[in-house]
């Protein structure tokens, strides 16, 4: 090549690329937000403020607060919701865990059907849903006339509007919750680092203890939250199926608006609930910052 084209081809590198012309039209990025921002505004914000005002009423400030909080049945009631959330908790991570290890582990081709029967009492309505254990359950029901017939029970006991079934609904309704969110944490956790504990000399026990549940946790926690925070706010399975033995702050606040009408009071265990619900929001980010997530 001649040194004049040299010097051409070297030129047409260096030569500045042709300016693109920017389009007339600008759209802002807030501008994109706009309508999720009115929308939150008129059905999140000005509600909650709302119902803020309407806890807080003019002739007696915090009122509402102190009742709920200094008389020992308002105060057993809180206890009761706080209870009942905890013990929902603890067995949806005992029955949960176990099915998240086994579809990550070992289900392969079922895997897709666990999911299924996982999330289709998420897909029924609630009234069916307890519609169904009443059936189950109730002094004719099937269970009652299997163990009659089998000879377990001399006779039917009544099995509904106990406590212990508000238990069952609950689980039964929130486990999916615990368990996608274990599975998601699980289907990252290395098996290598399993394998590798079993060469240096571990059991399987201690490598589930040592290995895979810490690095579970994550997806443990966000479970927790999860069923936590739904059961706080569960009432028709306390209405339908505890026969009411058992009272939490929804249900009260549904009998407030329903029965006795005091809607200020009604609003100020809302916002308990909502306090319970932004502590655990507070905990799910401070995991999340742990794991590096911004």
């Amino acid at each position: 090549m001649s040194q004049q084209a040299t010097l051409s081809a070297v030129g047409a590198i260096d030569a500045p690329l042709p300016v693109r012309a920017t389009p007339s039209f600008h759209v802002s990025s807030a501008i994109w937000a706009m309508p999720a921002l009115v929308f939150l505004t008129a059905f999140f914000i000005i509600p909650l403020a709302a119902n803020i005002t309407r806890s807080l009423p003019a002739d007696n400030v915090f009122g509402f607060y102190l009742t709920l909080f200094t008389d020992p049945y308002y105060l057993d009631v809180v206890w009761q919701t706080v209870k009942v959330s905890a013990i929902t908790t603890v067995v949806c991570l005992l029955v949960g865990y176990p099915i998240s290890y086994f579809m990550v582990r070992f289900a392969g081709k079922w895997n897709s059907l666990i999911v299924f029967l996982l999330i289709a009492p998420l897909l029924t309505s609630i009234i069916m849903r307890t519609f169904g254990w009443t059936v189950l359950f109730a002094r004719k029901g099937l269970v009652n006339t299997v163990l009659v017939g089998t000879g377990v029970l001399d006779k039917p006991v009544n099995m509904v509007n106990t406590e212990v079934m508000v238990y069952v609904g609950l689980v039964h309704v929130l486990v999916p919750f615990m368990v996608l969110s274990i599975t998601s944490v699980l289907q990252g956790v290395n098996q290598s680092l399993e394998e590798s504990a079993q060469i240096l000399g571990a059991g399987k026990l201690r490598t589930f203890l040592t290995v895979t549940f810490p690095l579970s946790v994550d997806g443990i926690a966000t479970g927790c939250i999860l069923v936590f925070v739904l059961t706080n706010g569960s009432f028709l399975t306390m209405l339908l199926l505890g026969g009411g033995k058992v009272t939490t702050l929804s249900l009260l606040i549904y009998q407030q608006f329903t029965l006795t009408q005091n809607i200020g009071f009604a609003a100020a265990m809302g916002n308990v609930l909502l306090l319970f619900a932004l502590i655990g929001m507070v905990i799910q980010l401070r995991f999340l910052r742990r794991k590096g997530v911004k």
